[in-house]
C-alpha cells in the first residue's frame, strides 16, 4: 500500500513539473545568468510548487486515513503554503526582503501556534521549567533559519533536491528503526517521493530550478516535522542537527563571514562552499554527489549514533560538524565571490 503511494507522489510530481516548466517558459519565470549565478543558460524556475501540491494532497490524504492528526497537518502543512505562495510571488516577479522575512516570521509563528509544544522532553529542551518561555523565540528563530538557510543553499542543480532526499530520508529510516507509529515514517517519505519527481528534471544539467517557492516550502516543513518528533522522542534534535549538517554548517559559516566583512548579506551572492566547489571542479553533478555521498556515509551514521546514545548526541554532532566547518574555511566561503 504504501509503496504505490510512494509511486503515485512521485509520478504527480514528475508530471505537474513537466507542467510547471511549461508554464515558467510561457510566462517568462526565467532565471538569467549573471555574475553571482552558478549557471549559464536561462532556466525556468518555480518548479518547486510540483513538490507543495503532491506533498500538500499526499498529507490531507494521510489526516484522512487516520496515519497523522489533524493538528499536525494543520501545524506542518499551512506554515508550509504560507511559505510557498510567498516564495512563488517572489518567483514571478520578486519581493522585497522584508516582505518575505516577515511572512517567514509569521509562518514560524503559525507552526508554534499549533503545534502542540506542552510535550517537550528534557532531552530537547534541558533547562529549568521557568526558563522555558525562551525556547518559544528559539524555536521560531530556528524555523526562519532552517527556511532562508534552504532557499541560499538552492544554487546548482539537484543540490536542495538531494538534501531533501537525504535528511527526509535519514529521519525516517530512524524512525523506522525506532517502530515509530505516529505517521510520520510515511509522511516523511511522502516528502521525499514529491522531491524525486521534481528531481529528475532538476538533475544536473537542470531543465527547471526549484525557486523560492519550493525551497522555503521543504525547508519549514522539515524544521516543524524535526521539531515535532523531536518533543516526542522519535528523533533527537541533535540527530536532525546533523543530517541537516552541509546546508547548517555551509549557509551559517557564509553568512557569518559575510557579516564580519561588513558585506550586504541579503544580496545575492556565490561565496558558498558549494558554489566554490562548483566553479573550481566545474560541475554541479560532481558537488551533488558529493554532498550525496557525505549524507550517506559521514552524516547519517553520526546521527543515527546519536540518536542511540543521547549522553554523547553532542559529541557526535560536533565528530559531524568539524570536518564542513574545516572545509568552509579552505575554500575561503564568504570570501571568494568570483
Amino acid at each position: 500500500m504504501i509503496s504505490w503511494w510512494l509511486l503515485t507522489i512521485f509520478g504527480s510530481s514528475f508530471m505537474l513539473t513537466w507542467l510547471m516548466r511549461r508554464y515558467a517558459l510561457k510566462m517568462q519565470m526565467l532565471d538569467y545568468p549573471n555574475q553571482r549565478s552558478s549557471h549559464l543558460l536561462p532556466t525556468p524556475r518555480g518548479g518547486g510548487v510540483a513538490i507543495v501540491v503532491c506533498f500538500a494532497v499526499a498529507s490531507l490524504l494521510l489526516a484522512v486515513s487516520g496515519r497523522i492528526s489533524r493538528q499536525d497537518l494543520l501545524s506542518v502543512c499551512l506554515p508550509g503554503c504560507l511559505v510557498a505562495v510567498v516564495g512563488f510571488m517572489d518567483d514571478r516577479g520578486g519581493l522585497p526582503a522584508k516582505v518575505r522575512l516577515a511572512m517567514h516570521v509569521v509562518a514560524a509563528l503559525l507552526a508554534v501556534y499549533l503545534a502542540d509544544l506542552s510535550a517537550a522532553s528534557p532531552l530537547f529542551w534541558p533547562v529549568k521549567p521557568e526558563w522555558s518561555w525562551l525556547g518559544y523565540p528559539l524555536i521560531i528563530f530556528l524555523l526562519v533559519w532552517v527556511l532562508n538557510l534552504n532557499n541560499f543553499m538552492d544554487g546548482i542543480d539537484g543540490l536542495a533536491a538531494i538534501e531533501t532526499l537525504s535528511v527526509s530520508g535519514g529521519g525516517a529510516l530512524i524512525l523506522w528503526l525506532h517502530q515509530d507509529s505516529s505517521g510520520f515514517v510515511v509522511w516523511l517519505l511522502l516528502l521525499g517521493a514529491a522531491t524525486a519527481g521534481f528531481l529528475v528534471w532538476n538533475w544536473p544539467p537542470a531543465r527547471i530550478f526549484m525557486g523560492d517557492a519550493g525551497s522555503g516550502f521543504i525547508g519549514i516543513v522539515l524544521g516543524i516535522m524535526a521539531l515535532l518528533t523531536s518533543l516526542r522522542g522519535g528523533v533527537s534534535v541533535w540527530s536532525w542537527l546533523i543530517l541537516y549538517g552541509i546546508f547548517i554548517v555551509d549557509a551559517t559559516f557564509t553568512l557569518a563571514v559575510r557579516i564580519a566583512r561588513g558585506e550586504k548579506f541579503y544580496l545575492a551572492h556565490r561565496s558558498h562552499t558549494y558554489q566554490i566547489l562548483a566553479r573550481r571542479w566545474g560541475s554541479h553533478l560532481k558537488v551533488t554527489l558529493g554532498v550525496l555521498a557525505v549524507n550517506l556515509f559521514w552524516l547519517f551514521p553520526l546521527s543515527f549514533f546519536a540518536d542511540i546514545y543521547l549522553e554523547y548526541a553532542i559529541i557526535f554532532a560536533v565528530i559531524a560538524f568539524v570536518p564542513l566547518v574545516w572545509l568552509a574555511i579552505h575554500v575561503g566561503a564568504g570570501r571568494s565571490d568570483s
